[in-house]
C-alpha cells in the first residue's frame, strides 16, 4: 500500500487503531468542538521512524500521537492478581445463584409433604422464581448498559439477598410464592456478573476464564445438596432457605471493591475514570499501561432494543434466544427429573409409560440415599466442565455447544428403557455433565458476539429466554411426567437436537475475536 501524501477528512463512529506493522499507519484526531456522538478525524499518512508514529494534522503541523484502546491495555496487562480477585468476587454471585436454583428441586418434595400441595402447586414454586427472573433480566440488562455493569449487578444482588432471607419466614403458601418470585427478580441480574467480568479479560484468557467461572456454579450446587443433607433432617426447609442466602450476602459485603468496567466508562465518555481503573489493574498485576492516549468513544444511545435486530445481529439474536431457552429448559429439566425419577421405580415407569398420580396427602420425603445420588449427579458438572474447557478453545464456541446438546439427547435415550437405579444415576450423570458444560459455553459466546453498547442488553434478553425455558420445564418434568414419561423424554430430546442445529447455524465464531465496542466496528 502506498503512503498517502495528503490528508482527507472523514466522519465515522469510531476510530480503530491499526495493527502494528502495517505499511501505512493512520492517526485520528477528535474535533473537540463538535456536539454529536460522531468523531471527525483527520486521516493522514505516516512513516514509522524508530518505533514512533508521526502524524500530520489538517494544518500540516507534525505531532507525535500514540494511542491505545482498552483492548490494547488489557492485552499488555494480561491476566494476573486483579483478575483472580474479580473472579472470586463475581464467582460469589454465581454460587448464590446456583444455590437458589438447586434449592428448587429440594424444596418441592418437602413442601409437598409439609403443606399437602398438589403437583401443580409444587411446580408453581419453581416457575414463579423463573417468572421473576424472566421479567427482571430485561430490566437489569438495560440498567447495566445505561448506568453501569456494577450498578445493575449490585442492586440486583441486594434485592435477592433481602427477599431470600424474608422467604425463610413465609407463613403460608401464598407468601412463599410471592417472596420466591421476588428472589427470582433479583437473581435475574446475576448474568451481568459475566458481562462485567468479561470486560476485564484479555482475549487469550477470556474463553477459559469465563468457563472456569462455572466452577463457582458447581460449588454452589454441591454446597446446596450438602447443606440440605445436613439441615433438612433436623432444622427443616426454613433454615435451608435462610442459610442458602449466605453467599449472596458475602458478595454484597465485597461489592464495594468492584470497579466499573473501563469499556463502559469509555463508551460513556468517562475516559479519566477508565484510565484510573486500568492503572489500578496494571498496578495490581505488576505491569505498566501502554504509552499514549486512551482512545475515547462516547455514545449516548446505549442499550437500545432495536440494535439487537439490526442487519448485523438479528439472526444472532434470534438463534441465541432459542439456544439459551433450550439450555435452561434442558438443564433445569434434568435437575428436576433427577429427584422425580429417584422417587419412582424406573421399571414401572418404562412398562406403564407414566407415573401413577399421588394423592396430595400421600408424600415421600427425600431420603439420605436420594441426597447422596443427587450429590453424585451434581458432581457430574465438574467432569463436564473439564471436557468443554478444552473443547471451547480448540473446537470453537459453536461446535462445543452443538456437541453438548447432541450428547445430552443421546444420554436421555436409555431412560426410555427399564434400567436400574445405578444405570439411571450414570446416564443422568453424563447428561448433566454435557448440558451444564454447554450452558457455560453460551455464557462465553454471548458477551463476545455483542458489542459493548448492547452487550448487557444482549445478555439480559438471552437470560430472559433462558428463564422462560426454566419456567416451563417444571410443568414438563414434574407434571407431564405423571401423564407420560415417553412424551416427557421426547420433549427434552427434540428440543436439544433443534438447539444443536441452531448452534451450528450461528453466523459468527467468536474464538480469538476481540470484544467490539460498537456495532459499527469491523470484525477484528
Amino acid at each position: 500500500m502506498e503512503n498517502w501524501t495528503r490528508s482527507a477528512k472523514v466522519t465515522y463512529k469510531r476510530w480503530s487503531n491499526p495493527e502494528p506493522g502495517d505499511e501505512g499507519d493512520f492517526v485520528g484526531h477528535t474535533d473537540e468542538d463538535q456536539t454529536t456522538d460522531n468523531e471527525i478525524c483527520t486521516i493522514a499518512s505516516a512513516k514509522v521512524d524508530s518505533g514512533s508514529r508521526e502524524s500530520a494534522n489538517s494544518s500540516g503541523n507534525n505531532t507525535t500521537a500514540e494511542t491505545f484502546s482498552v483492548d490494547d491495555a488489557l492485552e499488555v496487562i494480561g491476566f494476573g492478581v486483579f483478575q483472580w480477585k474479580i473472579s472470586f468476587v463475581t464467582g460469589l454471585a454465581w454460587v448464590g445463584d446456583s444455590m437458589e436454583m438447586m434449592i428448587l428441586s429440594i424444596l418441592g418434595p418437602e413442601l409437598h409433604c409439609d403443606w399437602s400441595l398438589p403437583s401443580y402447586q409444587v411446580a408453581l414454586i419453581t416457575s414463579v422464581v423463573f417468572i421473576g427472573m424472566g421479567f427482571s433480566s430485561l430490566l437489569w440488562g438495560n440498567v447495566a448498559d445505561k448506568y453501569g455493569r456494577k450498578v445493575g449487578l449490585v442492586i440486583s444482588m441486594c434485592w435477592a439477598l433481602y427477599y431470600g432471607l424474608l422467604s425463610a419466614f413465609s407463613p403460608v403458601y401464598g407468601w412463599l410464592l410471592a417472596l420466591r418470585g421476588f428472589v427470582g427478580f433479583g437473581i435475574g441480574g446475576t448474568p451481568q456478573s459475566v458481562t462485567l467480568y468479561s470486560e476485564f479479560l484479555p482475549v487469550r484468557a477470556r474463553g477459559m476464564s469465563i468457563m472456569l467461572m462455572a466452577v463457582f456454579w458447581v460449588l454452589g450446587t454441591v454446597s446446596e445438596v450438602l447443606l440440605a443433607l445436613w439441615v433438612m433432617p433436623t432444622l427443616g426447609w426454613r433454615w435451608l432457605l435462610g442459610l442458602s442466602a449466605i453467599p449472596v450476602g458475602i458478595f454484597v459485603s465485597f461489592c464495594f471493591w468492584l470497579p466499573e468496567s473501563p469499556r463502559f466508562d469509555v463508551l460513556s465518555g468517562r475516559r479519566e475514570k477508565a484510565i484510573a481503573t486500568l492503572t489500578r489493574i496494571a498496578r495490581e498485576n505488576g505491569k505498566e499501561l501502554p504509552q499514549g492516549r486512551l482512545i475515547e468513544y462516547k455514545q449516548n444511545e446505549r442499550g437500545q432494543y432495536k440494535d439487537l435486530f439490526s442487519q448485523q445481529y438479528w439472526k444472532i439474536t434470534l438463534l441465541l434466544w432459542f439456544i439459551w431457552f433450550s439450555f435452561a429448559f434442558s438443564y433445569f429439566g434434568i435437575v428436576l427429573l433427577t429427584t422425580e425419577l429417584f422417587q419412582t421405580e424406573s421399571c414401572g415407569m418404562a412398562q406403564g409409560s407414566s407415573i401413577e398420580p399421588r394423592c396430595s396427602l400421600e408424600c415421600k420425603y427425600l431420603t439420605s440415599a436420594d441426597y447422596k445420588d443427587l450429590l453424585w449427579t451434581t458432581l457430574a458438572e465438574f467432569p463436564g466442565l473439564l471436557i468443554i474447557l478444552f473443547a471451547v478453545d480448540y473446537l470453537g464456541r459453536k461446535k462445543s455447544m452443538a456437541i453438548c446438546f447432541f450428547m445430552f439427547s443421546l444420554c436421555i435415550l436409555p431412560l426410555y428403557a427399564c434400567i436400574g437405579r445405578v444405570a439411571l444415576t450414570i446416564f443422568i450423570f453424563i447428561a448433566r455433565a454435557f448440558i451444564s458444560g454447554g450452558y457455560q459455553v453460551v455464557f462465553v459466546y454471548t458477551p463476545e458476539v455483542f458489542p459493548t453498547e448492547i452487550r448487557a442488553l444482549g445478555m439480559g434478553t438471552c437470560s430472559a429466554f433462558a428463564r422462560i425455558g426454566a419456567l416451563i420445564t417444571p410443568f414438563v418434568a414434574q407434571v407431564l411426567l405423571r401423564t407420560s414419561m415417553y412424551l416427557t423424554l421426547s420433549v427434552y430430546c427434540g428440543c436439544s437436537l433443534l438447539a444443536a442445529l441452531a448452534s451450528i447455524f450461528l453466523p459468527i465464531e467468536t474464538l480469538g475475536r476481540s470484544l467490539q465496542e460498537s456495532s459499527l466496528d469491523s470484525d477484528r
